[in-house]
């Protein structure tokens, strides 16, 4: 698999005849065994329906290069409507939550959610970028300086949080993170019921609580 340097498979031990396929992709220095590890797969697999969980680790500059996506597309997402998943979810912490944008807005398959876990959306120049337009609805990209594959997932939200079809959007993120200044302007564009804040910083303690709360709310219902 070219550009995927790990891939952990955790089909769900439940019989049924349609599943859902959630794809988890780590950020930078966090191994794919860390989903299990940390509970995140069983906190997956505890909901309703029937969950397969697919962890995949890109190599790392493909999310900052934006070419994740026709990656993954070809390699995870194009076999898994092959294999006749009908539903298919992204979930990316951190660095993955940049992969998992690059992936829906580059519209390769059908995705029906991404779980944006401490997602990585931008450097601290472009999230301060936003920050002066206002947020996300009055950000333009021809008056930009963020790189190209920042501009295609910054577009492609704030098409999406105008009302614009696609996948359901769900965030979690910590208080203290460090990236949480990009968080906060995309939870105040999304609605209350989709965004989860929690206590902590740019770790596993927070991230693990911030899907918790996330699959609390039942998001593949």
């Amino acid at each position: 698999m070219s550009g995927l340097t790990t891939l952990l498979r955790y089909p769900d031990p439940r019989p049924a005849g349609e599943r859902l396929l959630l794809v988890m992709l780590p950020g930078a220095g966090i191994a794919l065994e860390d989903f299990a590890t940390h509970g995140l797969v069983a906190m997956a697999q505890a909901s309703t329906p029937v969950v397969d969980v697919m962890a995949a680790k890109p190599d790392q500059l493909l999310y900052l290069d934006g070419t994740v996506a026709p990656i993954l597309h070809q390699t995870i997402l194009a076999p898994a409507r092959e294999a006749g998943y009908r539903r298919i979810w992204l979930l990316g912490i951190s660095l993955g939550g940049m992969g998992a944008l690059s992936c829906a807005a580059a519209g390769l398959g059908e995705i029906e959610g991404l779980i944006l876990i401490a997602p990585f959306i931008g450097t601290h120049g472009t999230i301060a970028e936003l920050t002066r337009a206002g947020g996300f609805a009055a950000w333009r990209a021809q008056a930009s300086t963020a790189t190209l594959p920042e501009q295609r997932i910054i577009s492609w939200l704030q098409a999406r949080l105008a009302g614009a079809p696609g996948p359901e959007l769900w965030l979690g993120y910590a208080r203290q993170d460090r990236f949480a200044a990009g968080h906060r302007l995309l939870a105040a564009a999304l609605p209350e019921s989709r965004s989860i804040l929690v206590e902590g910083q740019h770790d596993w303690a927070a991230w693990r609580a911030a899907f918790q709360g996330i699959m609390a709310r039942d998001p593949f219902g």
